[in-house]
């Protein structure tokens, strides 16, 4: 599955954008404070006017501090999946059920310094773990292989648990990352900058999809 990110796409016209990658499994949509990571994008009011123009499903990354206090309600706006960074939250848990109650899937997302481990027993209340394969807040960053013993980490935690999950790698995928990552495990991906900045962005997206094993 690959979401197409479109925080390096054109901000003043996110519909037509999203027009550009109709074979897209999602549009994913980031989120940023200023606060939690360096970078200040769009908040509620914006997703909550493209949803009306999009028929993609919305995957919601939320970058902000107060995210227990802010999640609930795009899954309210009718998103389908709100993922937000376990470095933010005061109660992952309390949160996750909060998200699937609402009627979105529940993701939590792990910078590339957060380890997986430390949150193995909560992984039965997510539909999706992200694994940033960049520092989170900015586009266009180079794919840091050092995470991907990590993404090897969580599927086989997973499974040791006889547990289904969705692993989602975000962050410099590209049509020379985006193999490697799913070989490590991942079978989600985020790609932004590869396929805004080709001449074709549908035609990209399909040739990163055919990458994957």
């Amino acid at each position: 599955m690959i979401n197409t990110s479109v925080l390096n796409a054109d901000l003043a016209n996110l519909a037509a954008e999203v027009a550009k990658i109709p074979s897209s499994d999602g549009v994913h949509l980031d989120v940023a404070d200023n606060h939690f990571v360096p970078n200040l994008t769009f908040g509620l009011p914006v997703v909550e006017s493209l949803r009306k123009h999009v028929a993609l499903p919305m995957d919601i990354h939320l970058m902000i501090s107060n995210v227990d206090s802010w999640a609930v309600s795009y899954a309210e706006i009718g998103c389908e999946s709100v993922t937000f960074h376990v470095e933010a939250s005061n109660a992952p848990i309390r949160l996750a059920r909060q998200l699937r109650a609402a009627g979105a899937k529940a993701a939590m997302a792990l910078k590339p310094a957060t380890s997986i481990e430390p949150y193995a027993e909560l992984l039965p209340e997510l539909d999706m773990i992200l694994l940033m394969t960049v520092e989170p807040g900015f586009g266009g960053q180079a794919f840091l292989d050092l995470c991907l013993p990590k993404i090897r980490r969580t599927r086989e935690l997973a499974k040791a648990r006889g547990i289904e999950i969705a692993i989602q790698v975000d962050g410099g995928i590209n049509e020379e990352t985006i193999a490697r990552a799913a070989d490590a495990g991942a079978d989600t991906f985020v790609a932004g900058s590869s396929v805004f900045s080709a001449a074709n962005p549908d035609q990209m997206l399909q040739s990163l999809r055919a990458l994957v094993p």
